[in-house]
């Protein structure tokens, strides 16, 4: 590992002008090229304390040992640089987006002499107009079969082209219309290119022109009493309608713009890119990256920009650029796309109306391509089979963990706390296993010590249904004396050899208690936490569903201290047999109980993002069931309380009354008028408002307005 400081330039080497930088590894290898309107100031963020970068930051800077750079005039120029050294050095350090598929264009070949229309994929070539891209090869298919009645334009390839020039007799579309066949010289080749052009302006948008000169020509041929030609056209411009429906309209001012949305996380970001020319989509695209390098929305934005539009030029840049937020540069990249374009090109964030509307959509795509795309890798076998011996061998288990449960804990400023448990088994997720707590040893914020009790109660569970189905094993009487009830932990009076993972093998029923019973040398399991227990539905034949089996790997959402208090909750349980480790979100590091370094994974290291998924989804779980408990209690009220009072006399009290804080002032005997309210009933209303303490008013927290409290008894 290089020190920065080796190679750093000396004070006032490095101009301040804009320009382009390279740091090189020490095998001369690009592994990193950035731009900056000022190099002195950019490359001084490189060479501070390594304690200070980022953690990618800090890995490039440490593998190269030479950096290098290149003054340029303007921004636009540097843009153009960066972009130019990226694609020819490919350096390993710099976000690379790569398409999740090659995706099928429409292609006119306008570079020959007859030009055809066909399916390309691939890198685009010089004199070729693309359309698309296109989710699917047959999409394409089926519109240019739409589209053939009115534009007969060549779709065959050049051996047939030739084979029928040769014999003087055109193809099987020659003959039905739906090719010009100017292989036989039906038309000749400036009326077949016209064709094509015609062809090109319906596909670039310029749909209205060619409807309505066919629906003109098909009433001048029904006056004319044509009507087989009138037919003809009738049916060419149902073709052309029906070829537009394929795309619906998005944007009602027939707008030309391309739409950018990004989702990502610490790890990876997907691009989705819808392409939307006359106001309908005209093709879809994605691309999903490593965030190899410390970079947030604005600068996976920038880059996207620069290999969408780095090798387009003319029409294929269009006039608008919707993205969710803007490059360091705004100014500099508009520059770059204009010079792309040859016009001006409006690069902004959509506040409002049917644009932001639409980028919505494309954001949601963006999100379900980056699920997709981590569904995709975790549902691979032999990935998670990888995945799963990196863990173990990262963490020096005996074997895979086959079953992996995660905890996390959530609260909202220290109300509302509670936590989740999720499993996976076999690097699957097992959502029927998953469980969720309410924290209730104590109030307020302490994570810490809420993963002891989560961790806690989870195992004596786990404890209580060996006891209970017979599997608990026995162990020799102790020798010394029992603890008082005092010294026992206070995780659950078990002693460490009654532990599963230190007992001895099971005593024969004629030698021992039976089944179910404990042994009279060892003491079982406190009694299950109650609430624990109303958690947990019961199979027919008595069994427990969950809790009865234990993981192999518990991780915790945390560091050092969340996994020191798991650790120590299954200590006081006895427990010894089951690997305890943290996965913390700042830097990515896996501690270990009793280690004071953590265990860094590598980058690419399949078993990190196993671990890393498995955390994600308990945070999710957590946040997801802290979030309705919360809106649950926001909605509350006293009448929730009251024996007898349903729902309907519920809102028949408030309809009354206009809301609850009349009722709240209201007197029995005003209740009682209530039709349906008997006193008894109107008594018990006056008593559950007369025993809540007064609630606290809500505050709108963007508008500073205090928040009345509606018709259900709930605020908005």
């Amino acid at each position: 590992m290089a020190d920065p400081s080796s190679y750093r330039p000396k004070p006032g080497q490095i101009p301040d002008s804009p320009g382009v930088y390279k740091f090189r590894d020490e095998h001369r290898r690009v592994i990193y090229v950035g731009k900056a309107k000022n190099l002195r100031q950019r490359l001084a963020n490189y060479f501070q304390d390594l304690a200070g970068l980022h953690p990618r930051t800090r890995t490039m800077v440490t593998t190269a040992a030479s950096v290098e750079w290149t003054v340029v005039s303007t921004e636009v120029e540097a843009l153009q640089l960066e972009y130019s050294w990226i694609k020819e050095y490919d350096p390993r350090f710099n976000v690379k987006y790569r398409d999740d598929k090659s995706y099928p264009y429409l292609a006119v070949t306008l570079n020959e002499e007859f030009p055809r229309v066909q399916v390309m994929r691939g890198a685009k070539k010089k004199g070729v107009r693309y359309f698309g891209p296109y989710g699917h090869a047959w999409a394409i298919r089926e519109t240019v079969d739409l589209m053939l009645r009115v534009f007969p334009v060549r779709t065959c390839s050049a051996g047939v082209f030739k084979n029928a020039e040769r014999s003087g007799r055109p193809c099987l579309l020659g003959y039905i219309g739906k090719c010009s066949a100017p292989c036989v010289g039906r038309v000749t080749p400036e009326e077949h290119r016209d064709l094509a052009e015609d062809f090109c302006d319906f596909m670039a948008g310029r749909t209205g022109t060619y409807i309505r000169r066919l629906e003109k020509d098909m009433t001048q041929a029904a006056e004319e009493m044509e009507y087989e030609r009138a037919a003809r056209l009738r049916d060419d411009a149902e073709a052309l309608k029906r070829a537009m429906e394929k795309s619906a309209v998005v944007l009602a001012d027939a707008t030309d713009a391309d739409l950018i949305a990004v989702a990502e996380d610490e790890l990876e970001a997907a691009v989705q890119i819808f392409h939307v020319r006359g106001g309908r989509v005209r093709g879809q695209r994605g691309w999903v990256t490593d965030k190899v390098e410390a970079v947030d929305t604005a600068g996976l934005v920038e880059h996207a920009l620069q290999q969408l539009y780095g090798e387009e030029s003319g029409d294929s840049v269009p006039k608008e650029v919707l993205i969710p937020a803007l490059p360091e540069d705004p100014d500099a990249v508009s520059e770059w796309l204009a010079g792309r374009r040859g016009s001006q090109v409006s690069l902004r964030i959509p506040q409002r109306g049917d644009k932001k509307d639409l980028m919505g959509t494309v954001q949601r795509n963006a999100q379900q391509a980056l699920g997709l795309h981590k569904t995709k890798r975790a549902s691979d076998l032999t990935t998670r089979s990888r995945a799963l011996e990196e863990i173990a061998e990262a963490l020096g288990l005996g074997t895979a963990p086959l079953r992996v449960e995660c905890f996390d804990i959530s609260h909202l400023q220290g109300d509302d706390v509670v936590a989740s448990m999720v499993v996976f088994e076999d690097g699957l997720a097992r959502k029927s296993e998953y469980r969720r707590f309410q924290i209730k040893g104590f109030e307020g914020q302490d994570d810490v010590r809420s993963m002891h009790e989560v961790i806690g109660r989870r195992f004596r569970r786990y404890l209580h249904e060996k006891e209970r189905t017979g599997e608990w094993e026995e162990t020799p009487a102790p020798t010394g004396p029992v603890p008082a009830p005092a010294e026992l932990a206070p995780g659950g009076p078990v002693p460490a050899q009654s532990a599963p993972g230190g007992a001895v093998p099971a005593q024969s029923a004629s030698d021992g208690p039976m089944p179910g019973e404990p042994s009279p040398g060892a003491v079982a399991p406190e009694a299950p936490d109650p609430a624990l227990v109303r958690e947990e539905p019961r199979e027919d034949d008595g069994r427990p569903k969950r809790f009865a089996y234990p993981p192999q790997l518990v991780v915790v959402d945390g560091g050092r201290p969340q996994v020191a208090a798991a650790k120590r909750a299954l200590d006081e349980l006895g427990i010894d047999d089951i690997a305890v480790c943290g996965l913390a979100k700042r830097l990515e590091e896996v501690w270990l109980p009793d280690d004071d370094d953590p265990v860094v994974l590598p980058r690419s290291s399949e078993g990190l993002y196993l671990l890393q998924r498995i955390r994600d989804e308990a945070h999710r779980f957590a946040i997801t069931y802290q979030r309705a408990k919360r809106a649950k209690r926001i909605r509350s009220s006293p009448l929730d309380d009251v024996p007898g009072l349903g729902e309907t006399r519920k809102q028949a009290l408030i309809k009354h009354f206009g809301s609850v804080k009349k009722l709240r002032q209201a007197t029995i005997d005003e209740i009682c008028g209530v039709p349906g309210i008997g006193r008894r009933t109107a008594e018990s209303v006056a008593a559950a408002f007369a025993a809540a303490a007064p609630a606290a008013p809500a505050v709108n927290t963007a508008t500073g307005e205090i928040i009345e409290e509606d018709d259900g008894g709930s605020r908005t």
